[in-house]
């Protein structure tokens, strides 16, 4: 999943950055996307990624699962340097070794179970969580430069978010029936579509750094938080200080990367522009 998220990174960034920037909440901005290879093959890791995490969730708790989602910009990292020949200052290196080191510990305090169901209440919950985001995604969208960024990269984080809280109980049906009869699958895919049309938009705006810090953390904490407290998700015995470290660690981590990521990928997006004369290009982020 780590791997998959990874890649996916790296092809959707780099296809955002050679999209006109958009300031409307507009759907057509996904199908312009579909329109580039490099898109739909980053969407098809995406979705490959978006399986094994969605396979992972029926067991392990939302905190190690989400924390290894955002991982992946560690290995966008590393096919930057092997496959665009990226720098690799020594800071960097470090945080790829926090990385590894947070991911071990939520590893090791991790205590695989069977996710408890929502009631009514958090199915509801969830389904005014998307009309919530999509209204607040329409006002966002017309918010310019670091603000926009931050604004757009926070819901498109919660948005995924909700998604992976709707995908852990759903994991527990059975048979093609018991899924389809879900509300949550339902819920998991309207997140999911809104997360990621907020995601292009923010990977369009000024601050990258900013967008997928705030995308990151808003994605990571509160999946982790009712995870813990609603669908008991579950830590080994003494081992909540480890939990908590490696969560923070691999956070932390994950943030500094993406200030590591930035300028990077501006070269990149500049490189495209140069191929493909008359597409604007605009920043891009190294998340999914």
């Amino acid at each position: 999943m780590i791997a998959a998220y990874g890649v996916a990174n790296l092809l959707q960034a780099i296809a955002a950055a050679r999209t006109t920037a958009h300031h409307t909440f507009d759907p057509g901005l996904l199908l312009r996307l579909a329109g580039q290879r490099t898109y739909l093959c980053g969407v098809g890791c995406q979705t490959l990624g978006f399986v094994l995490a969605f396979l992972a969730r029926r067991d392990l708790p939302l905190f190690l699962v989400q924390a290894s989602v955002a991982a992946g910009l560690g290995v966008t990292a590393i096919l930057g340097v092997v496959l665009l020949k990226w720098t690799l200052p020594r800071a960097e290196v470090a945080l790829l070794g926090l990385l590894g080191l947070g991911i071990t510990a939520l590893v090791m305090s991790a205590r695989p179970a069977h996710a408890r169901q929502l009631g009514v209440a958090g199915i509801v919950g969830l389904a005014v969580a998307a009309v919530l985001i999509g209204v607040l995604g329409y006002l966002a969208a017309r918010i310019p430069g670091v603000a926009g960024s931050v604004a757009l990269g926070s819901l498109a984080g919660v948005g995924f978010s909700a998604a992976a809280i709707a995908a852990r109980p759903l994991t527990a049906e059975h048979g093609v029936t018991g899924y389809l009869s879900s509300p949550l699958l339902y819920l998991l895919l309207a997140h999911s579509v809104i997360g990621q049309m907020l995601l292009g938009l923010a990977m369009q705006r000024g601050s990258t750094t900013a967008a997928v810090a705030a995308m990151d953390a808003a994605g990571a904490v509160p999946a982790a938080i009712v995870g813990l407290l609603l669908l008991g998700d579950q830590i080994q015995p003494g081992r909540t200080w480890l939990a908590t470290t490696g969560f923070l660690v691999t956070l932390a981590a994950v943030l500094g990367l993406t200030r590591y990521a930035e300028p990077q990928h501006h070269h990149a997006a500049s490189a495209a522009a140069t191929v493909a004369p008359g597409v604007a290009a605009a920043p891009a982020s190294g998340r999914r």
